[in-house]
């Protein structure tokens, strides 16, 4: 089973670090949330019932992990005895040699609630609206008009940046 888990880790290890980067703008935070939502997927591996898409559910519960980290907002720390796997982390303290562009998105980005930054990230990352919609658990209707909203209110806050 560990193999497993180590497996899907490493299969989606980039989707898990744009979730952190997405909800932590500090690397020291990005980390810990990391280390949160591997211990969370660790916990629910058992009972992962493959009925979805293995990528569905890993971005499930690292959403929700990271929604619930960002209303709680302080730190948690890892139960005792929970160690880690050996698997190759993302560098959280490497510096992204973004174009102003991006860095102006991000920064917009980070204005967002943290349900809005959820359909961002899904939306960047190119999900359907079929899939995001199971990821977020809303209807496909519901996942447009949201999207709709959030494209209206980055472009304002955009404009505010850049003024």
């Amino acid at each position: 089973m560990e193999k497993q888990f180590v497996g899907l880790l490493n299969q989606n290890r980039v989707v898990l670090y744009k979730i952190c980067k997405m909800y932590c703008p500090d690397a020291e935070d990005r980390r810990d949330l990391f280390q949160e939502i591997v211990f969370q997927l660790w916990k629910a591996f058992p009972t992962f019932r493959q009925e979805s898409n293995v990528n569905t559910w890993v971005y499930r519960v690292g959403m929700n992990t990271a929604i619930s980290n960002f209303r709680k907002e302080k730190k948690r720390q890892s139960p005792a005895g929970f160690a880690l796997p050996d698997i190759a982390f993302p560098d959280f303290y490497e510096n992204d040699n973004s174009n102003s562009e991006t860095v102006l998105l991000y920064q917009a980005i980070e204005q967002l609630s943290a349900v809005e930054k959820a359909i961002v990230l899904l939306y960047l990352d190119e999900k359907s609206y079929n899939e995001m919609a199971g990821i977020l658990g809303i209807s496909k209707s519901n996942v447009g008009v949201k999207l709709s909203r959030i494209k209206i209110k980055l472009e304002k806050i955009v404009k505010s940046l850049t003024f």
